[in-house]
């Protein structure tokens, strides 16, 4: 039995990261050892993480293994989505372009702003009162 190469790559978002592995002739798509659809549990965050894999047409030829931790789970199933991407990229460079061209090669560079100190949270201040 000849085992098939697997292509690996890391993807974040804010607090998350994601450990993907795209496995050739496979079509189970696993994270965390559970599937998909049960771990996230939204169309829109499966539908979300699975678009590399869409953009490219490769659906039917990878399954993906993934391991996130961090974050929620809309910047998990965004990590996963970069590192697809990457993975995809690093088993053939030709679908750079079109992973480039769909912006899922890009890291979103937003994360959660610092507490300031004399505020109630990010932003918010405590009441006022005049006397």
């Amino acid at each position: 039995m000849t085992v098939a190469k697997s292509f690996f790559a890391v993807g974040s978002r804010k607090n998350a990261t994601a450990k993907v592995w795209l496995v050739p002739e496979q079509d189970r798509t696993s994270v965390n050892d559970k599937p998909l659809e049960d771990y996230f549990g939204r169309d829109d965050l499966v539908r979300d993480a699975l678009a590399p894999l869409k953009v490219t047409g490769t659906a039917g030829q990878f399954g993906m293994k993934c391991r996130v931790k961090g974050g929620g789970h809309s910047a998990q199933a965004t990590a996963i989505s970069l590192g697809a991407a990457r993975a995809l990229v690093a088993f053939n460079p030709d679908l750079r372009k079109p992973l480039r061209d769909a912006e899922l090669l890009k890291r979103d560079p937003r994360g959660h702003e610092r507490m300031k100190y004399g505020l109630a949270k990010r932003r918010k201040r405590f009441q006022w009162t005049k006397r």
